[in-house]
């Protein structure tokens, strides 16, 4: 599966963003999606993931109840929101596909496919 991330930008705080991830290739359903972020000088991490299904959503506690995740299988896309932006959002956002299954999908070495990245930048 190929991934294409977009609809980063820059942002005030408190402000939203809405970020998608396009897939071609391999069947989209199959796969279970995630979203992760790299801030300059730190290491990816782990930011939300969803089911094949859709049914099923996993957050990072520091974006709980501020970022929703969801996909439309039948686009062969997956949707970030964001909401309440803070500074420290602020980071390049990557897209990727798993095989694996759950909430413990959490680790980017458990993600076989990744998208280009999109940047969010969050102003104070």
């Amino acid at each position: 599966v190929q991934l294409q991330a977009s609809g980063g930008g820059l942002v005030q705080a408190g402000g939203s963003l809405r970020l998608s991830c396009a897939a071609s290739g391999r069947t989209f359903s199959s796969y279970h999606m995630g979203w992760f972020r790299q801030a300059p000088g730190k290491e990816r991490e782990f930011v939300a993931g969803i089911s094949r299904s859709g049914a099923n959503t996993y957050y990072a506690d520091s974006v709980k109840g501020r970022f929703t995740l969801s996909r439309d299988n039948a686009k062969n896309t997956m949707y970030l929101q964001m909401n309440s932006l803070k500074p420290e959002d602020t980071a390049v956002y990557y897209c990727a596909a798993s095989t694996g299954y759950g909430s413990s999908v959490v680790r980017p070495q458990q993600y076989a496919a990744w998208g280009q990245g999109t940047l969010v930048t969050v102003s104070s």
